[in-house]
């Protein structure tokens, strides 16, 4: 098994996923929605989930963040349906993200600094504060990796916690079960989120590092000549 490439969600359920929402995509293009709507969109909708976070309605966060996870989804997909693709656009859609992303886990470390679970204890909302700065540098780290090694000329879009991943695995749990007996529910998905962020940042480390040390180790291309006749500098023939 190459650990380089291991993933959570299996690539069959994402592209039976992709393709089901296929007609969202198609009908939001007759409604004459841009992608950067579609993403503007989007960054409203997970901005409002770590709001509910932040209010302790983690059932509607769950909700709005999975809502969020597939206009994201979207957006992309009208660009290329479409063919409304662009550099900006690339660049919105990635930066809106990075957003959303902080203003979720603002949210969730906000509950916890302010929840009033019972037999919460006063060090335990330290520990979710650094959970959710650790989950959050991890996300932020995972972005980067990914766009630092397209510049170089490398799609490492490898790894096991994508973007995907993290909303489905806090998103779900927490729209059917909110943070859980006495808010650890949460604090365990926050730690596995964790992990994987940083596995993930490991894997396309590991990833480029090969990828690059393969281009090291290519043999060197022969450079080709033109025949013809030897130059005679001095003049005098040779």
């Amino acid at each position: 098994m190459d650990l380089r490439r291991l993933s959570l969600l299996p690539e069959p359920l994402k592209k039976v996923f992709l393709e089901g929402i296929d007609p969202l995509a198609d009908g939001l293009i007759k409604a004459g929605l841009s992608p950067n709507r579609i993403t503007t969109l989007s960054v409203l909708v997970i901005i409002a989930s770590g709001a509910a976070y932040a209010l302790g309605a983690l059932h509607l966060g769950g909700a709005l963040l999975l809502s969020s996870g597939i206009f994201d989804l979207l957006d992309g997909k009208v660009a290329r349906r479409a063919n409304l693709a662009s550099k900006f656009g690339a660049f919105y859609d990635s930066s809106m993200d990075r957003l959303g992303e902080g203003a979720l886990f603002t949210g969730i470390a906000i509950f916890y600094m302010t929840s009033t679970i019972k037999d919460w204890g006063q060090h335990k909302p330290v520990l979710a504060l650094g959970l959710c700065f650790a989950c959050l540098t991890g996300s932020f780290l995972v972005s980067y990796t990914r766009a630092r090694a397209e510049g170089l000329g490398y799609s490492a879009s490898v790894g096991m916690a994508t973007r995907a991943e993290r909303i489905v695995f806090l998103g779900v749990p927490t729209l059917f079960f909110g943070s859980g007996p006495g808010g650890y529910l949460l604090l365990g998905i926050l730690a596995f989120l964790t992990l994987i962020s940083w596995i993930t940042v490991v894997q396309r480390i590991a990833f480029v590092y090969h990828a690059s040390q393969a281009e090291l180790n290519e043999p060197p291309v022969p450079r080709t000549t033109v025949a013809g006749p030897i130059a005679d500098p001095v003049g005098k023939g040779i």
